[in-house]
């Protein structure tokens, strides 16, 4: 097997284990995006035209697709046998150490006679995440709950004095260090597999309310930097 597709949220885990996967010598053919009825990305609530422009900066091929959350698993069906008529053998993922998450996916990937690929799977968050940093990769805060952090974390970037302040939020609140549970979520802008670096030059910060009450960082203009 050496041609994989990333399951992609646009954050800062899958595109982590899309980097270890490579590293491994795996061809990812494709970027996997699943995106809201209002052209919003499922996990963070961002406009979906990012995750085409983190696709145009790194030079992986985008699949899109329109679903719910009720659909969700048949739109990953869908897409599945779409990439396995490409050649795709197998699929990485960005899961840490939620197991109904894990459970999942190779429930469904076994289903469809894809390879699940997990090589985040029960490392520890704050290596993680320095190991994030130590590699080059830059990504922002776009979404935080509001009950555990103020809208002054949205737009900080992912380096060391945003963990040791994440670290101090943590000893006042029982949390996931990565955001695994949807604490926060980030936005990947450059890294070793970006081509090109993602300029933000227009946001807003925006509190909304779905399952929770969230802080967004609506991205409103953007710019593709070739390096």
């Amino acid at each position: 097997m050496s041609r994989i597709v990333a399951s992609w949220s646009g954050g800062k885990d899958s595109c982590f284990a899309c980097y270890k996967a490579m590293l491994d010598g795996f061809e990812v053919s494709h970027l996997l995006n699943f995106i809201s009825m209002e052209q919003r990305c499922m996990s963070h609530g961002l406009d979906s035209k990012l995750i085409v422009a983190q696709s145009q900066a790194t030079g992986i091929p985008l699949i899109q697709r329109q679903i719910t959350w009720d659909t969700y698993e048949e739109g990953f069906k869908a897409a599945m046998i779409e990439l396995k008529q490409m050649g795709v053998e197998g699929a990485v993922f960005g899961d840490i150490d939620i197991q109904e998450h894990k459970d999942w996916v190779n429930r469904v990937c076994n289903e469809m006679g894809i390879i699940a690929m997990e090589p985040l799977w029960g490392l520890n968050p704050l290596q993680i995440l320095n190991d994030f940093i130590d590699e080059g990769f830059e990504a922002i805060v776009v979404n935080v709950k509001a009950d555990l952090f103020g809208e002054e974390w949205l737009g900080r970037k992912i380096d060391r004095t945003f963990l040791k302040d994440l670290q101090k939020l943590r000893n006042e609140h029982d949390f996931h260090l990565c955001g695994e549970s949807g604490e926060y979520h980030t936005l990947v802008t450059d890294g070793p597999i970006f081509k090109g670096r993602i300029k933000i030059l227009d946001s807003r910060r925006v509190l909304r309310e779905g399952h929770w009450k969230f802080w967004l960082l609506d991205i409103l203009r953007y710019e593709i930097q070739r390096k």
